[in-house]
């Protein structure tokens, strides 16, 4: 072992950094594979899952390496989420984790702790060339895949979201529910971790592929592309529904609400009722019953009809999550006066789930909803831009 390896041991132990290494049949390259990172940590922690080769033996023949050992195979995933959660118990602040096959150079982890003290905290995620030769074309499909999601769920740009060669923040991931336990949990992971701030970024590593013929893969095409279609389903849903509505809300200051109206509304081109327009729009856009897509819809339909369209996605955050109790009790409310039927919902028995019993009430009240607060809104900002004198910005 060199000088510098063994500095890199002990920067690797002052972060209280171990490698994790997930593993199923691989038996042909987990031994090799130990013995490399051991060259730069002392700290490994390795869960075989469910393996049917010779893993489990090997492993036990391996001194100075922690084991996760269960009989039946529960996916990547389940294993990379143990591995995390036992690392976090046994007192690590974060976790490398390394594929057992071979395709990962263990000579790239100071890259990894280099960074890690460059920005603590950080999940740095390993990027390859994907120019490189033997990288397989289900592979780039699928990365540029995932990074264009990655993109539209968190409004961040990474060149490679699939690598598995990473550095998580261990105490940052606490009280983050996931609800994968397969290949696509780490996609899942990296998505919620930017939700909750963390700052998520790639860094180089060198990866090698062998010949197909000597290639051992786990990946699915058509299974595991399902579940990962199925969970960019739900992350967008949840992006445009919450995190987008509620990093609006969070981000406003004093100093970005006059920026806004001086730069949007002040200084706009506009006319007055262009600009009330847009607003009251932006509104009706929010309450309409298109939950998730407000933004899209507004913006989109915006455009088409020549309205300002920052002004009316920003009015379409009405459906902040603070809100929503009132506009679903106001839909039923209004939609059981339209349908001349009894309302049975107050505020305190108002859930999505028991509105979901009253499609019909709640549909026909929310249009009604939206279209009385989107007239509202755009008379009293048509009233306001007339009483303060504003002039559209034909400059």
């Amino acid at each position: 072992m060199s000088a510098i390896q063994q500095t890199y041991k002990q920067r690797m132990a002052a972060l209280k950094c171990v490698v994790l290494m997930p593993t199923y049949n691989n038996a042909g390259t987990i031994a090799k594979v130990i013995a490399d990172v051991k060259e730069y940590s002392e700290d490994v922690i390795v869960v075989n899952d469910g393996s049917t080769d010779e893993t489990k033996n090997i492993l036990a023949s391996i001194e100075g390496i922690k084991v996760i050992d269960y009989e039946k195979n529960q996916g990547k995933g389940y294993a990379l989420k143990l591995g995390l959660q036992k690392a976090y118990e046994w007192g690590y602040r974060y976790a490398i984790t390394i594929d057992s096959d071979g395709q990962h150079y263990a000579d790239d982890i100071p890259n990894f702790i280099c960074k890690i003290e460059e920005k603590p905290d950080s999940l740095l995620i390993g990027a390859r060339n994907l120019a490189a030769d033997n990288m397989p074309s289900k592979n780039t499909f699928a990365n540029k895949f995932s990074n264009f999601w990655y993109k539209v769920e968190t409004g961040q740009t990474l060149c490679d979201t699939q690598s598995g060669y990473r550095l998580y923040p261990l105490e940052k991931l606490q009280k983050i529910h996931f609800i994968t336990r397969r290949y696509e949990f780490e996609v899942e992971i990296i998505v919620r971790a930017a939700w909750r701030g963390v700052n998520v970024e790639n860094i180089p590593i060198k990866v090698y592929y062998p010949p197909v013929e000597e290639r051992v893969s786990h990946f699915r095409p058509l299974q595991d592309f399902t579940r990962i279609s199925i969970l960019n389903t739900v992350l967008v849903l949840y992006a445009f529904l919450i995190y987008y509505p509620w990093k609006f809300v969070r981000s406003l200051t004093l100093t970005n609400i006059k920026d806004f109206i001086n730069k949007h509304v002040l200084h706009s081109k506009d006319s007055n009722l262009k600009m009330a327009t847009a607003m009251g729009w932006g509104v009706f856009c929010g309450v309409i019953p298109i939950w998730g897509y407000q933004m899209v819809f507004a913006g989109l339909s915006a455009h088409f009809m020549k309205l300002n369209k920052v002004v009316a996605m920003v009015f379409s955050n009405i459906s902040i999550p603070p809100m929503i109790p009132f506009l679903l009790y106001g839909s039923v409310v209004l939609g059981a006066w339209a349908l001349g039927l009894e309302n049975a919902f107050t505020l305190d028995n108002i859930t999505i789930e028991s509105v979901g019993e009253s499609l019909t009430q709640y549909f026909v009240g929310s249009v009604v909803l939206a279209t009385l607060l989107g007239v509202l809104v755009f008379i009293v900002s048509l009233l306001a831009m007339i009483i303060c004198k504003r002039k559209p910005n034909n400059e």
